[in-house]
């Protein structure tokens, strides 16, 4: 069966740019995609972590993906370095734990605008060049938080369910003109963000797998990315399920 993206098996020399470079998937992206030969632009607001990880060739580009200005300054810089921009991963996020009782309209507006308006301020910059070119790739770090409406991510949950639907809207318009739109669920991945959790997060896995298993995906040409299985499929099916039997099992998980 054909692949609904292209598939991208090798990485060598190709020009790729990581926003949320800093930490987190972001992160380990930038090191497994250097290892592997790619030119690297490396984003984020901290430009202190991306010195961290940056090699001697990696171009270091803070910014905020609030501001479309400086996203699209840093777009012309890429373009007149690089000619062309081959990959893009949108990697920033924010998340904070809430409930419905403790609502913080300065955290929720946090997750909108970095988890979801930047995505927006992104794409004027970026669908231009990659129309022009004719192809390039666009890979989206969403959540299975966005497969159903979970405990404390009141905030966080509405971010990547409106990402799930935005990549499949930004699939259907972009894959005939050549263009990639890889969507990645992950389940939990130990993370900064993750440790404020105060669960015990199934099938837990680290950053670095959560980037293996991303390339690996965009090496098969999948649309949708998710992992780890054995937690992804179960949460499939709970969205899936009678809302009278999806709320029961919800209210089960969450009561101590």
């Amino acid at each position: 069966m054909k692949p609904l993206n292209p598939r991208i098996t090798g990485w060598q020399g190709r020009r790729v740019w990581i926003i949320g470079a800093s930490s987190g998937i972001g992160r380990s992206l930038a090191e497994q995609l250097g290892g592997a030969g790619a030119e690297l632009a490396l984003s984020a607001r901290s430009e202190e972590g991306l010195r961290e990880i940056a090699r001697e060739q990696d171009q270091v580009l803070p910014l905020d993906v609030a501001d479309p200005v400086t996203l699209e300054r840093v777009r012309d810089r890429l373009l007149t370095q690089w000619g062309g921009i081959d990959m893009t991963f949108y990697c920033a996020g924010v998340y904070y734990p809430m409930r419905a009782w403790e609502i913080n309209l300065q955290q929720v507006n946090a997750m909108l605008s970095v988890n979801l308006q930047g995505l927006y301020n992104l794409l004027p910059a970026l669908l231009p060049h990659y129309l022009k070119q004719g192809r390039g790739g666009l890979c989206l770090l969403a959540s299975v938080a966005g497969y159903s409406g979970l405990p404390k991510a009141l905030g966080y949950g509405p971010t990547k369910a409106a990402l799930i639907n935005l990549a499949q809207i930004l699939y259907s318009d972009l894959s005939p003109r050549g263009i990639g739109i890889y969507l990645v669920n992950p389940g939990f991945v130990d993370t900064r963000l993750t440790r404020q959790n105060d669960f015990t997060m199934p099938a837990l896995v680290t950053p670095g797998e959560a980037a293996r298993a991303i390339l690996d995906g965009i090496a098969r040409g999948r649309f949708e990315i998710d992992f780890p299985r054995r937690f992804t499929r179960p949460m499939k099916w709970l969205a899936r399920l009678p809302p009278r039997l999806r709320f029961y099992l919800l209210r089960r998980a969450v009561t101590p």
